[in-house]
């Protein structure tokens, strides 16, 4: 893949910082990162979201979830596992491996909850964007009015 030099984009704007590393980070490996555990990413409603990941073994007091600063990052850390029986396990099909999962969030975006149910953990996200960031309606005057009662003032 090519690498494209985002540099001389820097000098020219203001507040684009992150969006630049984030395309920087494209063309870049993993960093090992693989596809454990398989995940979905949904759209439940207008500003509202469902990251669902695919965490069959797992309790809920073994996957910790945190959210800073616009990531997310899910972690999950299984005990050893001991049967008391004497038995040994000849195949392990069940993925049993530690995982640490993140996802980048767009701004205004903040997790609700999360659920575990029949080894799927769903976490639900929500849009909220501030009352100061919402677009308003700006009335318009007429100038002309104004204008006109303020020639009028003046002759008098």
């Amino acid at each position: 893949m090519r690498h494209v030099d985002f540099s001389p984009l820097y000098r020219s704007t203001v507040g684009f910082d992150r969006l630049f590393s984030m395309l920087d980070s494209v063309g870049q490996p993993d960093g090992g990162q693989t596809s454990y555990p398989p995940y979905n990413i949904e759209r439940t409603g207008d500003d509202s979201y469902r990251i669902s990941m695919a965490v069959a073994g797992f309790s809920e007091d073994e996957i910790a979830i945190e959210a800073h600063r616009n990531v997310l990052t899910v972690k999950g850390e299984r005990s050893e596992e001991t049967s008391g029986d004497g038995s040994e396990v000849l195949y392990r099909g069940i993925a049993a491996r530690a995982f640490e999962r993140r996802f980048q969030l767009a701004d205004h975006v903040n997790v609700e909850g999360a659920t575990l149910k029949n080894g799927l953990l769903h976490i639900d996200l929500k849009r909220t964007i501030p009352e100061e960031l919402k677009p308003r309606k700006i009335g318009i005057t007429a100038a002309s009015k104004q204008a006109q009662q303020l020639e009028a003032k003046k002759a008098a």
